[in-house]
């Protein structure tokens, strides 16, 4: 059965974007059918990320009935199918986001998953991804302001009835001026899917406009996201296989 997530944040800048693309394209390679879509009409990323900043025909063509769910399916070259938004802020105004709901309908019929990366925030923009999806993933990073950004969020989503799938902190250095994860579990009362380190290969990776899960499969962080993607799929006994050398020096 078809499952649509939407990734979404209480706060911008905490690496929802690249959290969604790389989940999407984890689950890709595990093989499962992914369609990752630019729920982020205000200010579009997934296209910038993948290589596709302007196509002939975008979610939001697709949103003012200007065209089918279909004909706004690009297929990335790892095999990952993405549906980008418009850089344009002309027709922004027009576009009814409720319709979102409407498109996972269709698109349920098309792939085993569907990766919604929301808008950042509370927004009407961000509400209507929220209400479209099976399940929510909250990203945030181990600091008080995306923290306390990210209860505001899980409360919303509980007043609209949906479910939390769990929350995935990222860019986690290990720094002692950062909040502990047990603080961040106690303080959001809701299950870790994931711990993304913080890794300077993420913007390596957006130079070359692919996941980081493709340009850097060995990194932490491409580990984690896979394992992510694991339990994601239902397979929480995964783990990532360390080599013998890379055990000894970390």
């Amino acid at each position: 059965m078809a499952k649509l997530i939407t990734i979404t944040s209480g706060k911008g800048g905490v690496g929802k974007t690249t959290t969604a693309i790389n989940i999407g394209a984890a689950l890709n390679a595990f093989g499962k059918d992914v369609i990752i879509l630019d729920a982020n009409l205000t200010t579009p990323n997934v296209g910038l990320h993948l290589g596709a900043p302007i196509v002939p025909v975008s979610l939001n063509h697709v949103l003012l009935g200007k065209a089918k769910i279909a004909d706004a399916i690009y297929e990335h070259e790892s095999g990952t199918k993405i549906i980008p938004s418009s850089l344009s802020v002309r027709e922004l105004r027009r576009i009814d986001h409720s319709k979102l709901k409407d498109v996972g309908k269709k698109l349920r019929k098309i792939a085993d998953y569907i990766i919604y990366d929301s808008a950042a925030g509370l927004g009407e923009e961000a509400i209507a991804a929220l209400e479209s999806s099976d399940e929510l993933i909250i990203v945030t990073n181990p600091e008080i302001p995306a923290v306390t950004d990210a209860l505001k969020t899980s409360k919303v989503i509980e007043q609209l009835g949906k479910s939390v799938r769990g929350i995935i902190i990222n860019r986690v250095t290990g720094k002692r001026s950062e909040m502990p994860i047990k603080n961040v579990r106690d303080m959001l009362e809701l299950p870790i899917l994931g711990i993304v380190p913080e890794d300077g290969n993420m913007q390596k990776a957006l130079v070359m406009k692919n996941a980081l899960v493709h340009t850097h499969p060995k990194s932490k962080a491409a580990r984690a996201y896979r394992e992510i993607a694991a339990r994601i799929i239902g397979n929480g006994s995964y783990k990532e296989k360390v080599g013998f050398m890379e055990s000894l020096f970390g």
